[in-house]
């Protein structure tokens, strides 16, 4: 408290010493003015900067280029780390998804033990108006085959229509060009699930029996004829039925089991 005191009376001389020097330099003559003006500086400006220097020293305002200094190599440091921090997540995201791929694989599998499978990520959907066909990144060089039944842990999905060395197509049942032979599991009649133009969500159950028994809510899963599908695979559940005048026209509404907006991970059967 007295140092400050002593550097604020200080301050004060020399205020009263420079207004004297600026007093005197008003009266002098132009021509002196430069040479006078010089001197002043020479013997002013070294104790201004110097009585700044104590006064910054006495506040600590002098810490303030340090502190940002280091600030600056305080924020350099976090950065770095946020990128590396941001890395590993990608990393552990990565790793994360890869899990449940092989959760999902091992679920399949166990569902469908009976069947020798192969897995396969969906790499490519078309869900377009008149094709709604998927592509999956196993081929013939995992020993797929035209005409294998491609299943998901839902149910039913379609079977393979081409294949490469790598890749292979599969129409879906939602196609509307696809039809599948299938069972009500009620009544046990055969019938057929045709696909729906611009419907991805529906099938259209026909060819029912006049005497058969057809509910909302009963189950559909393939009856195994056709030469196509194994027998036994849950197709969907009935949503409505369609009555008409002549009952051999009456049709029913079937809700797929599978999404195929969503669909990422499928089996291959490769027995036959």
């Amino acid at each position: 408290m007295y140092t400050k005191k002593k550097y604020g009376i200080v301050g004060i001389i020399v205020t009263i010493i420079i207004l004297i020097i600026l007093f005197a330099l008003t009266n002098v003559q132009n021509s002196k003015m430069s040479y006078v003006e010089n001197l002043a500086n020479k013997i002013v400006m070294p104790i201004q900067n110097g009585l700044t220097y104590i006064k910054n020293k006495v506040n600590g305002n002098n810490s303030f280029f340090t502190d940002v200094s280091n600030l600056k190599s305080e924020n350099k440091e976090l950065r770095e780390k946020n990128l590396k921090l941001e890395e590993k997540l990608r990393e552990l995201e990565s790793i994360k998804a890869e899990n449940e791929s092989l959760e999902q694989y091992l679920n399949l599998t166990e569902k469908y033990s009976d069947y020798t499978t192969v897995p396969a990520d969906v790499i490519n959907r078309d869900l377009s108006n008149y094709s709604k066909t998927i592509v999956i990144n196993v081929g013939a060089k995992n020993g797929i085959k035209e005409n294998m039944t491609v299943i998901a842990a839902e149910g039913l999905v379609g079977y393979v229509i081409s294949v490469t060395d790598s890749t292979a197509k599969v129409q879906t049942i939602i196609d509307s060009s696809s039809s599948t032979s299938a069972l009500l599991s009620t009544s046990r009649d055969s019938i057929v699930c045709k696909g729906v133009l611009n419907d991805d969500t529906q099938l259209k159950a026909m060819y029912i029996p006049t005497d058969a028994t057809v509910s909302q809510g009963d189950t559909i899963e393939t009856s195994g004829l056709g030469g196509i599908y194994q027998k036994g695979i849950y197709i969907g559940t009935i949503s409505s039925v369609e009555n008409t005048t002549d009952l051999t026209n009456r049709y029913a509404l079937v809700s797929v089991a599978v999404d195929f907006s969503k669909l990422e991970t499928v089996l291959v059967i490769t027995n036959e």
